[in-house]
């Protein structure tokens, strides 16, 4: 079940505090950027997000669950009605998201 754009849009507006904050849809799911890094997604309007030390911490329930079958575990967020919980919890875990991977020159991609 794909999620929807109005859920999106929610998710995105209660972030809205927040500098740099973007999506991207990606096969009827939209994944979640926050100053560059991927800090989760939108999975069957559920937002997940990556399942860091710091996020797990944070958060006032820890459940984990899978965005699609097959994939990996990440933090259910349930409190997605508190723009302030929220607002903290993509600023508490940042520092621990992993940096994006550098894209391959169309040089290097020609030479394979």
């Amino acid at each position: 079940m794909a999620s929807s754009k109005e859920y999106m849009e929610f998710i995105l507006g209660q972030l809205s505090g927040l500098s740099d904050v973007s999506s991207r849809a990606m096969m009827g799911e939209y994944i979640i950027y926050y100053r560059g890094k991927v800090a989760g997604g939108i999975y069957d309007d559920r937002l997940l997000v990556k399942p860091v030390a710091s996020a797990a911490a944070y958060m006032h329930t820890v459940a984990y669950e899978r965005p699609y079958e097959g994939g990996k575990e990440m933090l259910l967020v349930d409190d997605v009605d508190n723009r302030a919980y929220l607002e903290g919890l993509f600023e508490a875990m940042y520092d621990e998201l992993p940096s994006p991977k550098p894209k391959k020159s169309k040089k290097a991609k020609a030479e394979k």
